[in-house]
């Protein structure tokens, strides 16, 4: 082969290895457009996806490994476009809406389920919320030190005493329900076993004393029903009353099918814990998925949680619900917890 042949043949050779490398190559390269790498930490670029904590600011599991459900078709995942224009990053989170039912919108497939007018559901739904991305406060006016476990907080009033804290707030809720239905005679909480401190009398000037193991009512004060006694009786409530006494006053839901608006997962204890369900949304099987809100200690504002099983969904959906039963910031150990308030 002459020399001119051999240049000759070695460039036709390389064209054709060049041709080849661009044949195999670009396939992966739009594979890495479409799945870029990820790091050891999961992050491919831009924000890091916001990671659920305790009550301390540390990172904790929703106790079973899973990985949260981003996929639309899937509970949990965001429906219709993915995008957000909430703080949160959550697609299901609209920063227009000041109200619950208008911040939170139900999981594709869902529907919010039918309350009355003037039912707890409709008080819930329709209860003012703070600006999106608002930080939750502690009664001091201090930052409460975990921020990643709230989607949402309400405006539901907060004393200045550390003293409204899980079990109050539940009770701050049902208190400022009743009064928005003028049924002062539905407020009432237990300080013991056989005694319940009432509005309706604490408003006609009774006041509660302690006598012996027990409480009673003296004539103190003329009838006042405004603002300030309503507040006066709420804090002596929250002195005296907590998880025992909200156990006492509720009632055990026997099967998480029945779950309803108002309900609430209760451990009692030295410290407990209470979550209350604010919202409610089911599909045409009738599968359900629920909202829940808190109180913690310190006394601090009450919040809408996220859900830890799942990022982009706040919605803690029935069949999915097992024990120990995880919220962001607390474990409800025993099946026996979900509870109704009878007040």
């Amino acid at each position: 082969m002459t020399e001119k042949k051999a240049i000759g043949a070695a460039c036709a050779l390389g064209a054709v290895v060049l041709l080849l490398m661009i044949i195999v190559i670009r396939p992966f390269s739009r594979f890495e457009e479409q799945y870029p790498m990820v790091d050891a930490s999961g992050v491919s670029g831009g924000a890091v996806s916001g990671s659920v904590t305790d009550g301390s600011g540390s990172p904790s599991g929703n106790g079973s490994d899973a990985t949260a459900s981003t996929d639309p078709s899937k509970p949990g995942g965001a429906s219709g476009d993915v995008s957000s224009d909430s703080v949160t990053g959550i697609p299901l989170v609209h920063a227009s809406g000041n109200t619950l039912e208008s911040r939170v919108s139900t999981p594709e497939g869902f529907t919010r389920t039918k309350e009355a007018n003037n039912s707890l559901g409709t008080f819930l739904r329709e209860y003012k919320l703070r600006k999106d991305g608002y930080q939750v406060h502690l009664y001091n006016k201090e930052l409460k030190s975990n921020q990643n476990a709230h989607v949402a907080v309400f405006k539901l009033p907060l004393e200045k005493e550390d003293l409204q804290q899980c079990a109050d707030s539940v009770m701050r809720v049902y208190a400022e329900y009743f009064r928005h239905t003028g049924e002062a005679s539905r407020i009432a909480f237990s300080l013991s076993d056989s005694f319940k401190a009432r509005y309706q009398m604490w408003r006609e000037g009774q006041r509660i004393v302690e006598n012996g193991d027990s409480y009673e009512y003296v004539d103190r004060e003329e009838f006042d029903s405004s603002d300030k006694t309503f507040k006066k009786f709420m804090r002596f409530v929250f002195a005296y009353s907590g998880t025992y006494q909200l156990e006492t006053d509720s009632k055990r839901v026997k099967s998480l099918a029945k779950i309803r608006i108002g309900d609430i997962f209760l451990q009692s204890g030295s410290p407990g814990h209470v979550v209350m369900v604010v919202d409610m949304c089911k599909d045409s099987s009738g599968r359900k998925a629920f909202l829940l809100a808190q109180g913690f200690m310190p006394a601090q504002q009450f919040h809408l949680l996220k859900n830890p099983a799942h990022e982009l969904d706040p919605w803690y959906y029935v069949d999915e619900i097992t024990f120990p039963f995880k919220t962001p910031e607390y474990t409800f150990d025993k099946k026996k917890c979900l509870r109704r308030p009878t007040y």
